[in-house]
């Protein structure tokens, strides 16, 4: 079988570790990786034994896929050249910067049968794989995702960087559209948002209550579900589940009548396996387990988030202005 030929467009901080994880497949050809920063680019194309590119159009004609992971801005108009150019893409989240672009690539793909995976890579770690069969039909989902300052990503909002994650994971548990949104954020560090919280009710009646920082003292991710009968709790940094079941039968528990479920899992390389299911979609023509369009219902609910937080924090200052 042929070698399905790769190429890396944006080889920074999250772009190096495609390239380093394709350099490393048998399966795979890394033609090359691009970047408009020569000396980086050609620092990481010696490291993953490929050829450097300033320009990433002149990889066009060579790949059949190609991992976009430039700054947010330039998503869309990458991914849209590369659509063109009859080119397989991983998008890294989010999809796109609005909704517009992300639904023309959307066209376009179809357009030219051609795949998107978007790179929502929780839905690759071990824990959230393992959880996905003890889920059914959730009540209350209650997520935290906190991190410390560290300088990247800061070029969107903390909801776009960080809590567009959990939206995924969470909307693709409860497998229904969100109806209502209350959601509260502020800038502390960088002129966007830097921690924001938001209670998602969606149409089946599940609530989420999601909370994101990326100004945090301490590195926190964790996910509780509760359903019928059920909770579920989820470390993804410790990749730790806890699963607390009714079970009658069960006498010697701290909670009588409740069976308490711990598992726990090694080390897991969530980008080597979203980087494997892309290629295995690329080869087998088949749907990504994180396709374009469910990007882009990720990146609706954040800008819906975003707008209330703009809204609220409008409001505020109005106030403030009048009582001043």
């Amino acid at each position: 079988m042929s070698k399905i030929k790769v190429g890396v467009i944006g080889v920074g901080y999250l772009g190096k570790f495609h390239a380093q994880k394709y350099a490393k497949m048998p399966h795979v050809d890394l033609v090359g990786v691009a970047d408009i920063n020569k000396e980086n680019v050609e620092k990481v194309a010696l490291e993953c034994g490929t050829k450097a590119f300033t320009n990433f159009h002149d990889l066009f004609g060579q790949i059949d896929a190609a991992s976009i992971v430039v700054p947010t801005e330039l998503h869309y108009s990458v991914a849209k050249d590369c659509l063109e150019n009859n080119i397989d893409v991983l998008i890294e989240k989010p999809i796109t910067y609005n909704l517009e672009q992300a639904e023309e690539l959307l066209v376009v793909a179809k357009n030219r049968n051609l795949l998107i995976q978007v790179g929502h890579l929780e839905r690759f770690n071990p824990v959230v794989l393992a959880i996905r069969d003890m889920i059914q039909r959730p009540v209350f989902i209650e997520s935290h995702r906190l991190s410390p300052y560290k300088g990247r990503g800061i070029d969107v909002s903390v909801v776009l960087d960080l809590m567009i994650h959990d939206i995924d994971i969470i909307r693709n548990f409860v497998q229904s559209d969100v109806k209502w949104i209350q959601a509260a954020g502020v800038p502390v560090i960088c002129s966007d948002v830097d921690i924001a919280n938001a209670r998602l009710e969606f149409e089946q009646g599940c609530i989420a209550n999601v909370t994101a920082s990326r100004i945090s003292m301490k590195e926190e991710r964790k996910l509780r579900i509760f359903q019928k009968d059920a909770y579920v709790s989820v470390d993804f940094a410790t990749k730790d589940i806890t699963c607390i079941r009714r079970n009658e039968n069960v006498t010697d528990s701290i909670i009588p009548g409740m069976e308490i479920q711990k598992l726990h899992f090694d080390e897991g390389d969530a980008l080597n396996a979203e980087i494997e299911s892309f290629l295995n979609c690329v080869q087998q023509r088949t749907t990504p387990e994180v396709p374009g369009q469910a990007g882009r219902d990720a990146l609706a609910i954040a800008i819906d988030i975003m707008a209330q937080i703009k809204t609220r924090s409008e409001r505020l200052e109005k106030m403030e202005t009048m009582t001043s």
